[in-house]
């Protein structure tokens, strides 16, 4: 990616980040009846983050000829989603983890009931932000973007990739076992932001929506061996999180099965196939494309 192209990226990012942050500050401004429990919700949600999915709903939109304004809701959504399973994923009872975004967890800055019901508050605020009639969308395709979340977040997506993932703790992987892991525990998500982008427009074609699945899966397995790469080799004061937490848990990775220098032309491949996918499209698509570039040379 040259340093315009690079710059540009940055730009779009903070822009995209700006706008989903301002969606969520207004969500999260609700007359919630518990004060910690709010607090607690803004904690995991404001303030930190790349949002990688709400900035690839943001350029789905844009490259099926939509406006940003059109994918706010579905950026905060899947937002919310993904900061849910955050905070479920670093439980004692799951990850167990200390660190998250740079600061203490959920569970250890407020405590575990807490961290629960945050997940729970934050997983229905999803669906309520993605179903509301404040936008242009008709009932059918809110319907039909509420049913697309709920598939990639629950037992045939995120959920039921993260039940493999445990499943999966001190056990050697094939390398198909390895992918079906992932295309469900980070890939179904990744998917759906880009999906609930395009459905954003509301006249995105059936050829525009197939291309923008096939960009999704390729950059859904580039982001999870990215990630590996980066537990590896990565900075836990740059990743926001402790580096080498899935080598200390035992868990297989692209690195453990494949080696580091595979796994990165693995990852290089990806997105390769990712910007191919969206050969029929026009400039619009770029922050699309540059993504996929992000995605595989990121160091957090």
């Amino acid at each position: 990616m040259s340093t315009s192209n690079t710059l540009e990226l940055i730009e779009f990012r903070q822009q995209c980040q700006q706008r989903v942050d301002q969606r969520l500050g207004a969500a999260l401004d609700a007359e919630i009846v518990s004060v910690t429990l709010l607090e607690a919700m803004r904690y995991a949600c404001l303030g930190g983050g790349k949002r990688i999915r709400p900035v690839l709903a943001y350029a789905s939109v844009l490259a099926v000829g939509g406006e940003l304004a059109a994918a706010d809701n579905a950026a905060a959504a899947i937002e919310l989603i993904h900061s849910y399973s955050l905070v479920h994923d670093d439980l004692p009872a799951m990850d167990d983890d200390d660190l998250r975004r740079g600061k203490p967890t959920v569970h250890k800055a407020f405590d575990e009931a807490t961290a629960i019901l945050v997940g729970d508050a934050l997983q229905s605020l999803a669906f309520q932000i993605l179903s509301t009639e404040a936008d242009a969308l008709g009932a059918n395709n809110r319907l039909a973007m509420v049913q697309l979340l709920s598939q990639a977040a629950g037992a045939t997506g995120m959920v039921g990739g993260q039940s493999l993932d445990f499943e999966a703790v001190g056990v050697k992987l094939s390398i198909q076992q390895l992918e079906q892991m992932h295309s469900l525990k980070t890939g179904a998500l990744i998917r759906c932001a880009v999906l609930l982008g395009g459905m954003s427009c509301g006249s995105s074609s059936d050829s525009q929506m197939s291309a923008l699945a096939s960009y999704a899966d390729n950059i859904g397995l580039a982001f999870q061996v990215q990630d590996d790469i980066l537990d590896v080799v990565g900075d836990t004061s740059q990743l926001g999180k402790p580096q080498g937490s899935d080598s200390d848990k035992n868990k297989p990775t692209y690195v453990s099965l494949l080696g580091p220098d595979k796994a990165k032309a693995l990852a290089n491949s990806l997105a390769e196939k990712a910007i191919a996918a969206l050969q029929g499209f026009p400039t619009s698509a770029d922050p699309l494309r540059e993504l996929a570039a992000f995605v595989v040379s990121r160091l957090h």
